[in-house]
Formats: structure tokens, C-alpha cells, sequence
């Protein structure tokens, strides 16, 4: 793949991985094609949900389980499509005054990142309801979205010289609060499932902290190592958020305990006059360096895994499959490795399976292309009022939010869509995850 603005993840010879809001599929694009797999059985055997020619791509979303997945091209970098793969249709497209860094979806937003703009649209309609300009120049697109709608709070940079975050309330569409939590710029952020916390890391890549997303309190201050700065390029509470995996440029792998019972104690008890440990420690501490005494107080790594090379990018992610806890690690080289979490600290973590994401296998729905139609309109020229299913309504909404966004413009026709009011249904229903296979046929 092409490189893109510098970035690391789309160099030329990377695969394109990435994990859904709550970690039951995985996305992944080579050249010429992407895959979606299903992660329910990822112990034994990797099942291919979804398979389709395309032009070589650079992002890929997908909504939790449902089968709308929200892409972006290198040969079109600055246009935006969200398609239902199920039906192998697009449901709209939006083109950007520049290029599209980070596309993040939950069941009530869809945010895209541009170097110094975010634009917040409403996914039921794709209407852009907010946009938020002139933020910090952020090259690499960082951001995060809550996957909870409850809490469903934006994240992003809001300072190029100092590490930090700002909270954004993605519904209310008003800032939050401003966490300033590292003295050098961010290089990682990451929501926990409820969105209630945030976990940062700055680009020296020491030390990670864990903050509320409510009132910017610190939760957690975690070491990642000491000798030596590192780039952190993922972050990732656990699905139970218990756990907080990161992975860097180096071969290591650092899963973190977030252990909520020993902070609350800390917090709210003191030590007993009698423990002499404690008030040693409390004694010899005060007369050292703030840098120092927070060493001994930041947390170490629960566990550890060790790949096989380093300077290669790898998303994690920590979930429950079949009734065990998993660590996976989707390598850019093409591979997903699988280990069990041990439940003791500094056990090692086992690997139980690695599956080559460059095979492909008899479990796959391969959708071919052809000349007639082509899949996810990806080589087409299908417009958002094109689209089978989708309610003229939310077309036409679409159609003018781009002149309520700004930069953010349909290529919709407004008029053209075949969609009537079972389409809109069928539309509601795919977004919230309960669209049949074979879809909903439109009226007229």
C-alpha cells in the first residue's frame, strides 16, 4: 500500500488490520481486497465473514456486528463511504477539503478526523451535526470514540507541544473537560467500554495513565519500561475493562491489571501506624524526587508477550471467547496470534494459535466483481440516493449536511433513491446490528 502523509500504517508491503467496537470481528485489507472475520472461534479456526474485491484501502470500520462498515480509499483518500456489505451496496458517500486521517463509529455517532478538523455526523441519517475546526495540527489522526452511547464522548489532542486531551460530549455536542496528561504530545487514546475512562500515552512512551473521561481525575499511572522511549501504537482496554494492552514499536507486548479495589484503598485508607513497611516507605519517599517517588508508585505490567521481530505495527485487544479471557494481536505483517492471560502476575502469557490473514480459506464469502455490479460501489459510481434501502429522507439529510458541515459534501442525487419506507426500516434495523442476511427489499 501507498504511504499516506508519513503514516507508519499504510506503507508500502503493510496489511490494514483493525477491530470492531467490541471485538467480535476483524477487518482486514491487502492489496486489491479486504476480509471480514469473525473472532467466536478464533481458538481453533479464523471463519471469513465477508470478502470482496476493491481498490487498495487505508481504513475500514466496522459498526459492532452489523453489516454497515464505513470505508476509505487510497486512490480517494478524501471521500468517506459507508456501505452495507450484506448487500453488497453503498448507503452514501461524503468527500472532505482533505484527506481523511480516522473514521470511529459507535451506534449513535460517526466521526471523521482530518488534520485539523473533526466532523461529528448523526449515523442515523449521516447528517453532519457538529463540526469542530481549527484543533491542534494532528498529522496522524489520533482521536477515540466511546463505543458506549450512554457515554459517548470524543477524544483528541489539544496541543502539539504537550500531551494534552480533550473530552468532547459527542451527543450534547459541547467540550467536557481538558485533561492535561503527559508533558510531551500524545501518541495513543483509548476509551474504556463504558467511556467513564480514558488511558493515554505520550510519544516517549514510558508510561501510561489511566484517567476519568468524567472530571479528568487520575485513575492509574502505569510503567511501561524505563530504559528506553518507546512509539506506543495501540492502546486497548479489555471488553471486561480490567485490562489495559498496549504494543509499541519494540517485540513486546505490556498487558496492565487495572485492579479498581487496590486504588479505591489508596485512596480513601491510609497506612495503620503499626505497618512499619508502609511508613517506612512513606518516610524514605518524602525525602526523594517527585520523578523518583513516582517510579515506585506507578504500576508494573501484569504480563508480557514477546513476538518475533520488532518495528512491526500490531493492534490488540483483550475479549472473552468462549468463556476464556484472549489476548489478540493483529500483526500488519499479515498474522493474528492468540494467547491465553494468566491469572497469575508475571506468568507468561501462551500462545494458542496463529492464523495467516493472507490465506484464503473455504470459510470465506467470496463476492466476486464484475462489470455489471460492483461490490460495495467501491469502482463505481453509485450515489447515496443510488442505493437500494436507503429512505429518501435520510438521503436528502445527508445531501444537506454538507453545507451544515462545511468541508463535509454528499455526492448524493437527491431524488434517485428507490428506497421507500420499509428501506428505512431496513436501513435502522442494519445500523442496529438485526438486519437478516438477506435483506429487506424496497418499495416503490
Amino acid at each position: 500500500m501507498m504511504s499516506l502523509l508519513g503514516r507508519p500504517d499504510v506503507d508500502a508491503g503493510e496489511v490494514f488490520v483493525n477491530f470492531n467496537q467490541n471485538i467480535t470481528s476483524l477487518a482486514v485489507a491487502t492489496s486489491g481486497s479486504y476480509s471480514l472475520y469473525s473472532l467466536g472461534s478464533v481458538d481453533s479456526t479464523l471463519d471469513k465473514i465477508y470478502n470482496t474485491k476493491c481498490d487498495d484501502l487505508f481504513l475500514i470500520e466496522r459498526l459492532f456486528e452489523s453489516s454497515l462498515v464505513a470505508i476509505v480509499s487510497q486512490r480517494a483518500p478524501r471521500k468517506l463511504k459507508v456501505c452495507h456489505f450484506k448487500k453488497q451496496s453503498e448507503i452514501c458517500n461524503y468527500s472532505y477539503s482533505n484527506t481523511i486521517l480516522a473514521v470511529k463509529l459507535n451506534r449513535e455517532r460517526l466521526i471523521v478526523c482530518l488534520e485539523e478538523s473533526l466532523y461529528i455526523h448523526n449515523i442515523q441519517d449521516m447528517k453532519v451535526v457538529h463540526t469542530i475546526r481549527d484543533t491542534p495540527c494532528n498529522q496522524l489522526g489520533l482521536c477515540a470514540l466511546s463505543s458506549s452511547s450512554e457515554h459517548c464522548y470524543l477524544a483528541y489532542p489539544g496541543s502539539v507541544t504537550a500531551g494534552e486531551v480533550q473530552i468532547f460530549d459527542a451527543i450534547n455536542l459541547h467540550a467536557k473537560t481538558m485533561i492535561p496528561a503527559h508533558d510531551t504530545p500524545l501518541a495513543a487514546i483509548a476509551f474504556s467500554p463504558s467511556g467513564t475512562e480514558i488511558a493515554t500515552a505520550s510519544e516517549r512512551g514510558t508510561v501510561i495513565r489511566v484517567f476519568s473521561s468524567q472530571d479528568g481525575s487520575r485513575l492509574f499511572e502505569l510503567r511501561r519500561g524505563l530504559k528506553r522511549c518507546v512509539s506506543i501504537v495501540s492502546l486497548s482496554f479489555s471488553t471486561c475493562a480490567e485490562y489495559l494492552v498496549s504494543s509499541s514499536n519494540t517485540e513486546t507486548v505490556h498487558i496492565f491489571r487495572l485492579d479498581r479495589s487496590a486504588a479505591e484503598n489508596n485512596d480513601h485508607g491510609k497506612q495503620s501506624s503499626d505497618d512499619w513497611m508502609g511508613f517506612l516507605s512513606k518516610t524514605v519517599t518524602s525525602y526523594l524526587p517527585t520523578q523518583v517517588t513516582d517510579v515506585f508508585s506507578q504500576g508494573r505490567a501484569f504480563a508480557s508477550v514477546t513476538l518475533p521481530e520488532a518495528g512491526v505495527r500490531r493492534m490488540c485487544a483483550i475479549t472473552t471467547i468462549q468463556k476464556q479471557l484472549r489476548l489478540l494481536i493483529a500483526s500488519q505483517d499479515g498474522y493474528l496470534y492468540v494467547y491465553s492471560i494468566p491469572s497469575i502476575e508475571g506468568a507468561e502469557c501462551q500462545l494458542i494459535k496463529r492464523h495467516d490473514l493472507r490465506l484464503d480459506d473455504s470459510y470465506a464469502m467470496d463476492v466476486k466483481v464484475d462489470s455489471t455490479h460492483h461490490a460495495l460501489g467501491l469502482n463505481s459510481n453509485v450515489s447515496i440516493g443510488g442505493a437500494a434501502g436507503v429512505p429518501s429522507a435520510a438521503a436528502a439529510a445527508a445531501a444537506a449536511s454538507g453545507g451544515a458541515g462545511g468541508d463535509g459534501k454528499s455526492t448524493e442525487k437527491p431524488g434517485s433513491s428507490t428506497g421507500g419506507g420499509n428501506a428505512g426500516a431496513s436501513y435502522a434495523s442494519a445500523v442496529k446490528g438485526d438486519e437478516p442476511a438477506g435483506g429487506a427489499s424496497s418499495s416503490t
